[in-house]
């Protein structure tokens, strides 16, 4: 990304990643808790992003944070782990929505679709998107070298020595060494991917976050996990995201609609395009605040003229 801060502190118009799935998360209106695992040596940094969220919600409207608990806790060393420690502070909520920061442009119905979802009696369900680039299968084979072989012996038959067989032989970086006759001829051919047919796109998704569970259902499945990882050992198992877990028991993951909008920031071209997004929205968002406070100001300024246009006397109003 060409920060040196994490990701979920990059800034998009001003504003982190952090800061911005934060404010979403409370417009949306389906947390009482919220839980942030940052990493230790930046979690002061997410506890401040945190106390200006809140300063500026009690300003703008105090009724949209008001009771909610927002904490951040050192993560661990990968998703999964960080999940688990977020879990032990997220108290006895019946519902959890696992969201990932980078995807701080996901829109509050996005939320309330997964919430709502997971009220009505789904023990898991994820946003999703329908795929439509052509996906192959690719398999890693190492790159031919029998041109390079061809034209090596070639130029060996010239020689008092004659041709010798290649010798190919993996080194500890995925290449291939092919050892000709002589040190001064080696050369490292790469791995190349060979792919292979089209998968059915119509049976494919993109998945998006949050993800949404029953409490009961994502901390059995993160037990699961941790009892199976410990029968495996170190690399024996591997998990993108929770959803993957929860299908490990045997429990059905539902789809709902995601957004185009909830991109994932991950490289600099993702950067550029949620910039973009950022900016409409939140000179949509000043609009929309100018127009309430001129609507609000426009209203009481009636009430104060009372009822005949006239702004009613001190005397008038004694009356009353």
């Amino acid at each position: 990304m060409g920060s040196a801060d994490p990701k979920a502190l990059v800034r998009l118009n001003g504003k982190s990643l952090l800061a911005r799935s934060l404010e979403t998360i409370i417009s949306s209106g389906v947390a009482s808790t919220i839980v942030v695992a940052a990493p230790e040596e930046f979690l002061m940094r997410a506890r401040n992003e945190i106390d200006s969220i809140s300063e500026s919600g009690a300003e703008e409207s105090e009724s949209s944070i008001a009771g909610m608990r927002i904490t951040a806790v050192a993560g661990g060393e990968d998703r999964i782990e960080s999940v688990q420690l977020a879990l032990k502070y997220a108290g006895d909520a019946d519902i959890v929505l696992v969201h990932d920061a980078a995807r701080a442009l996901t829109p509050s119905e996005v939320f309330r679709r997964v919430a709502d979802a997971v009220s009505a009696g789904a023990e898991a369900v994820v946003p999703v998107l329908p795929m439509t680039d052509t996906v192959r299968r690719v398999e890693s084979r190492p790159a031919a070298h029998s041109d390079h072989r061809q034209a090596m012996n070639d130029h060996r038959a010239t020689t008092n020595d004659g041709p010798r067989a290649p010798q190919s032989q993996p080194d500890a970086n995925g290449w291939q060494v092919v050892v000709e006759s002589g040190a001064e001829n080696d050369q490292k051919l790469p791995t190349v991917e060979v792919l292979h047919g089209d998968l059915d796109r119509s049976q494919l998704r993109r998945v998006q976050t949050p993800q949404g569970f029953t409490a009961s259902t994502l901390r059995r499945a993160h037990e699961r996990y941790e009892d199976d990882l410990a029968a495996s050992g170190p690399g024996g198992l591997t998990a993108t995201d929770d959803a993957g877990l929860v299908e490990r028991l045997g429990v059905d993951v539902v789809a709902v609609d995601g957004d185009e909008e909830a991109l994932k920031i991950t490289y600099p071209l993702d950067l550029v395009l949620g910039e973009h997004i950022a900016k409409k929205r939140d000179a949509g968002a000043t609009r929309d605040a100018g127009a309430t406070r001129d609507a609000t100001q426009r209203e009481q300024a009636t009430v104060d003229a009372g009822p005949n246009g006239a702004k009613p006397n001190a005397a008038s109003e004694g009356e009353q």
